[in-house]
């Protein structure tokens, strides 16, 4: 691992650094933390690639060109800050200083908190009351409030280093990318599926995404939306390319539905054809399942009855990470990942969805009529872009 050397801001001596810190990483075996740091700091400088990193456990130090907006978006990141190094024999006037370039003069009141890590003489509680009355002399006797400050001064003391710093910004949290291997999420450009694959990449996923066309039953707009969704999740994945299958079946199966009157089945024959297509696809890149932006009770076709129908059309794993969610939750994660506007311009309406669906399929059935309707129509070969 490249040992990074702090920065040194130009004329001020200021010694600049990032601190990086992750959760559920922490909590593994040292094998697999091990390289579990190593797979966040290698995303990392694949993103950044002018920014060097050093680890120790439960913290990444990185220093360079360091830019938040890319950072905020690894996976496995919990939060990070800019800090200001200095040697805990320099903490004192540093952190007057510090105080005075961050403004806490103007705060109505401050905290002041505290880490150690290795052997000190005094503990953290000792230091804040030290360090706090330290800063009440210098700044006019601010306020200390712990529960609900205005400024809050962060100082992490590890043996002679010391890092101070002000703010934390949250990062995407969840496991580092592509530990848990790949999965295809299938993608309609609507609102539930891009946050169901958006959540499996958190869970360490790396996700191909597919969009079946069924023509003429969705039209372009649909394929463009997801498009658009697909790119903004380079923001996460940056080698993320949209898989695009053409299929006729649905429309071939439709008419002959209406024509027996039992169109109240479309939708079922239809994600049952598409879970076949996402598995086929998946054998053939070596995924390990398929994700479905489906929610229990949300629609006719996501009953348990139905699901359950649906399961047994999938030769692979269905990931359904919504599954407990309600529309309003889901909606609040695709307003925070950015991609609620892109999902809810133009028409999300498929024109096969009959009137009244079937919410109790019987797999029987079902099969039965596949059966029916695969004798009249034939193999059909489905056109991968």
């Amino acid at each position: 691992m490249d040992e990074a050397e702090p920065v040194e801001e130009e004329g001020s001596g200021i010694k600049k650094e990032w601190l990086v810190r992750y959760s559920e990483v922490f909590l593994k075996s040292d094998w697999v933390r091990r390289g579990w740091e190593k797979r966040i700091v290698d995303t990392i400088r694949r993103r950044m690639p002018a920014v060097r990193a050093r680890i120790e456990r439960g913290r990444i130090w990185l220093e360079g060109d360091v830019d938040p907006e890319i950072l905020r978006r690894i996976f496995g990141v919990a939060s990070f800050s800019e800090v200001e190094h200095v040697q805990l024999g320099e903490l004192e006037a540093w952190l007057l200083d510090y105080c005075r370039r961050h403004d806490l003069g103007s705060a109505g009141s401050f905290a002041l908190k505290i880490k150690r890590v290795g052997e000190h003489p005094f503990t953290s509680a000792e230091l804040a009351a030290k360090y706090g009355d330290l800063i009440r002399r210098e700044f006019g006797d601010i306020p200390v409030n712990l529960k609900s400050p205005e400024k809050t001064i962060h100082i992490e003391i590890r043996g002679s280093d010391v890092y101070i710093y002000d703010h934390v910004t949250k990062g995407a949290g969840g496991l580092p990318s592509g530990v848990e291997g790949t999965v295809v999420a299938l993608l309609s450009g609507g609102i539930d599926s891009v946050v169901a694959a958006w959540l499996m990449m958190k869970r360490g996923c790396l996700v191909a995404p597919l969009y079946i066309s069924i023509a003429p039953f969705l039209n372009e707009d649909h394929l463009s939306r997801a498009e658009e969704l697909v790119n903004s999740l380079k923001a996460y994945q940056p080698d993320i390319e949209l898989h695009v299958i053409e299929d006729r079946y649905l429309q071939l199966a439709r008419e002959r539905l209406v024509r027996r009157h039992l169109e109240r089945y479309t939708c079922i024959l239809c994600k049952r054809r598409m879970y076949r297509l996402a598995c086929d696809f998946a054998v053939n890149i070596g995924a390990k399942g398929i994700v479905t932006g489906e929610s229990l009770g949300q629609v006719a076709s996501q009953t348990l009855e139905n699901l359950l129908v649906l399961d047994e059309a999938a030769a692979l794993p269905v990931y359904r990470p919504l599954i407990g969610f309600d529309k309003e939750e889901i909606i609040g994660i695709a307003r925070e990942i950015g991609t609620y506007r892109i999902s809810t311009s133009g028409s999300t309406e498929c024109t096969a969805a009959p009137k009244k669906a079937s919410t109790a399929a019987k797999l029987e059935k079902i099969r039965e009529i596949e059966v029916s309707i695969e004798e009249e129509i034939g193999d059909l070969t489905e056109e991968v872009r």
